[in-house]
C-alpha cells in the first residue's frame, strides 16, 4: 500500500514537473513571439518614419526616440562619419557631451570593437568611478555598450546606448540589441541618397534660386502639406541664341531678369529652383493648374516685355537689347507619388517641343 502512494506521488511529481516545463516553454515562446511583434512594430515605425518628408537628421532623431521609447533606454547616441569629420546625427544626451561622444572612435577601448565589428560592454563597479571615455563627467552613465556600424563592410560610425547603473546591461539580450542595430544600419543605407541631395543643394549665381536638388529634400515639407500642387516647368528658349548674338554675360543678365520678374510675384511657399541650364520650376504648392496658368501667361507677357541690355557696352543711340522668350508647361502633383517623375515628364516635353511653341500647356 504504501509503495503504492510512493509510486503515484513520484508519478504525480513526474506530472507537475512535465506541466510546469510545458508552461515555462509556452511562456518563453509566448515572450518571444511577443518579442517579435515588438520588434515588427517597431521596424514599422521605423519605415513610417522613413516615408515621412523630414530632412535626414530629423529621421534619425525620431528612430532614436523611437528606440529610448520602446526598449527603455536611458541614453541612445548615432554617430556617422561624414567624409571628413563623425557627426552626432541624433542622441537624448545633453548637447555639451556631444563633442565627448562623437570621438569614441579614437578612444583605445574602443578600437579592437570597431577593428572586429564586435559589440563593446564596459561598466563600473561602484560609484565614483567614471567610464574610460567619460572626460569631466561622473553621474551621467554608468555602463555603456558601443556597436560599430557597417555598410557593405564599410565602417561608417558607430550607436552606442547608456545606463544611469553599474551593470544596467548584464542580462541585457544582446541578440535585441543585435537586431536594433541591423535596423539602424538599414535606416542610415536608405537616407544616404536624400544626405547626398541635401548636401548638394547650392544657390545658383546668377537667379539666386536653390538648385533642382532642393526640390527632393526640404522642399518636400512644404510641397506634401497638401495632397495636390501644380508643378510648373518654364524654359528661355532663346538664351543660347542671345548667348551666341550678345554675349554670355548678356545672357546671365537675362537669366537674373527673367528670375527677378517671377521672384516678386510669388508667395513665398512656392518653390522656386533653377532647374538646369535655361530651364526652371515652380511648385505651387495646394494650388490647382487653371490658377497657375492664369497666373504664368500674366508671367509670359511681361517676360516677353523685357529689353535687356547688351552687356560690356556704353549707352548710346544704337544700344542693342535682348529680348527673352519663354515656352511653359503645367502638371500636377499629387502627394506620395514621385516628384522627380513629374519634374522628368515636363523637361522631356520642353526639350522635344517646336521653338516657336508660344502656348502654355497642361500635360
Amino acid at each position: 500500500m504504501i509503495i503504492a502512494v510512493i509510486v503515484l506521488l513520484v508519478v504525480i511529481i513526474a506530472v507537475l514537473m512535465f506541466y510546469n516545463m510545458s508552461i515555462h516553454k509556452k511562456i518563453q515562446s509566448f515572450n518571444n513571439i511577443n518579442q517579435k511583434i515588438t520588434n515588427l512594430n517597431i521596424l514599422q515605425d521605423f519605415m513610417n518614419t522613413l516615408g515621412e518628408c523630414t530632412s535626414t537628421n530629423e529621421k534619425l532623431e525620431k528612430i532614436n526616440n523611437i528606440l529610448i521609447e520602446k526598449y527603455e533606454i536611458k541614453y541612445s547616441t548615432i554617430v556617422t562619419y561624414n567624409g571628413a569629420e563623425y557627426v552626432v546625427r541624433a542622441s537624448n544626451v545633453e548637447e555639451k557631451h556631444w563633442e565627448t561622444l562623437s570621438n569614441l572612435n579614437s578612444e583605445d577601448i574602443f578600437k579592437e570593437s570597431i577593428e572586429t565589428a564586435v559589440p563593446k560592454y564596459i561598466t563600473i563597479d561602484k560609484e565614483g568611478e567614471r567610464l574610460p571615455y567619460q572626460k569631466m563627467e561622473f553621474g551621467r552613465a554608468k555602463s555603456a555598450m558601443f556597436f560599430p556600424l557597417y555598410i557593405d563592410n564599410v565602417y561608417i560610425g558607430y550607436w552606442i546606448i547608456e545606463g544611469g547603473r553599474p551593470h544596467e546591461f548584464d542580462n541585457v539580450d544582446v541578440t535585441m540589441l543585435e537586431v536594433i542595430k541591423t535596423n539602424i544600419v538599414a535606416v542610415l543605407k536608405t537616407v544616404q541618397t536624400q544626405d547626398t541631395l541635401e548636401n548638394i543643394v547650392r544657390d545658383d549665381q546668377f537667379s539666386k534660386l536653390k538648385t533642382a536638388e532642393y526640390l527632393y529634400g526640404d522642399a518636400k515639407k512644404v510641397i506634401d502639406k497638401y495632397t495636390t500642387s501644380t508643378v510648373c516647368m518654364f524654359k528661355i528658349i532663346n538664351l543660347v541664341e542671345i548667348n551666341n548674338e550678345f554675349n554670355r554675360e548678356t545672357g546671365n543678365n537675362v537669366i537674373t531678369e527673367v528670375c527677378n520678374v517671377i521672384s516678386n510675384n510669388i508667395s513665398e511657399e512656392y518653390i522656386f529652383v533653377r532647374y538646369m541650364g535655361p530651364k526652371f520650376a515652380i511648385v505651387f504648392s495646394g494650388i490647382e493648374t487653371n490658377t497657375v496658368a492664369d497666373f504664368m501667361k500674366d508671367m509670359k507677357q511681361r517676360i516677353e516685355s523685357l529689353e535687356i541690355p547688351k552687356a560690356g557696352e556704353n549707352p548710346d543711340e544704337t544700344e542693342e537689347f535682348a529680348t527673352p522668350i519663354i515656352n511653359v508647361v503645367l502638371s500636377t502633383y499629387y502627394k506620395g507619388t514621385a516628384l522627380d517623375g513629374v519634374t522628368k515628364k515636363l523637361e522631356e516635353y520642353l526639350d522635344s517641343a517646336n521653338p516657336k511653341e508660344n502656348d502654355i500647356n497642361n500635360l
